[in-house]
């Protein structure tokens, strides 16, 4: 397999009845790290908008259980990538994550935007760090991917188009971003868990690149000491050597799915997805209805 076969296969495929197999193609064969960042940037950038930020400070989950967050976030999320919207797999992903998500006072506008998110922001990484960027088929695939699985989640007046999708993102935040204290230690949380994934000694250095990648209005928003522009322009710069030179390596041959990644650190014996994520308790604050804990149809996922 030569270095852009698998490209020439997506653009065969049909972008409003294939965006499945396109999106599944271009996560998890073509650019799988590069949307393991850029997917975590994107939740970094709801931190910002208070009403999302201070929720999740409330929780406590970000703040106190976050390693164990991020898992349970990344597995629901690709389980459907992996498994498809009609296997028992992807129901059970979905469910778990409607049921959290209706145990709080969730605006629509709120989930629609987050939605923005990991459609535009993988597009933005690889036009900069990518080593090609996303194709207009590969970005309507995504498009239409999160379409579905928005209104899998129950959410209304998705955009129409990816260029819809990144106009209602832009628009939110630049009306919705801003400081929040609870938001902020969030943020905190979250550049220390990434941190936390490499050696004690450059556990500094790795949280400062952290901050390098952020834009001038989530530094902003976080009210963080703007990142020396020296050390900012190391670190995009070694992202886009990077991607030169894995423009330069033979293709994957195989996906590599998020459960595979070394960030996911919780389940190193497999886990159930219907026993992933948070389950509130009646009469706790979180939703008064109970629900089982083990939803009919989840499958057992083996370790990576």
């Amino acid at each position: 397999m030569q270095r852009y076969d698998r490209l020439k296969e997506i653009l065969r495929l049909d972008p409003d009845q294939d965006f499945l197999a396109i999106y599944r193609l271009t996560a998890t064969c073509e650019f799988p790290w590069d949307f393991a960042r850029a997917l975590e940037l994107a939740l970094f950038r709801t931190y910002a908008v208070p009403s999302i930020g201070g929720l999740l400070a409330e929780t406590a989950e970000f703040t106190e259980r976050t390693q164990k967050r991020y898992d349970d976030t990344a597995l629901l999320l690709d389980a459907v990538v992996e498994h498809g919207f009609d296997s028992d797999t992807a129901r059970t992903a979905i469910r778990r994550v409607n049921q959290m998500h209706r145990s709080y006072d969730i605006s629509n506008d709120d989930m629609r935007y987050v939605l923005c998110t990991f459609v535009v922001i993988p597009s933005r990484w690889l036009d900069a760090y990518g080593w090609r960027p996303m194709t207009h088929h590969e970005r309507r695939a995504s498009a239409n991917y999160y379409t579905a699985l928005g209104r899998h989640l129950g959410i209304t007046d998705i955009p129409g188009s990816y260029e819809e999708f990144e106009a209602t993102l832009d628009a939110y935040e630049a009306a919705h971003f801003g400081w929040d204290e609870g938001a902020r230690k969030v943020a905190d949380s979250t550049l220390d868990l990434m941190a936390s994934w490499y050696p004690a000694p450059l556990a500094p250095a790795v949280r400062r690149g952290g901050l390098a990648l952020l834009d001038d209005s989530l530094i902003a928003a976080f009210r963080y000491e703007a990142p020396n522009a020296g050390f900012r322009k190391l670190v995009q710069g070694a992202l886009r050597l990077r991607g030169r030179a894995v423009r330069l390596l033979p293709p994957r041959r195989a996906p590599h799915y998020a459960r595979q990644n070394p960030e996911i650190k919780g389940y190193p014996d497999g886990y159930d997805v219907g026993e992933l994520g948070t389950f509130p308790v009646p009469g706790g604050g979180g939703c008064p209805v109970p629900h089982p804990r083990r939803p009919a149809g989840a499958e057992a996922q083996p370790p990576a």
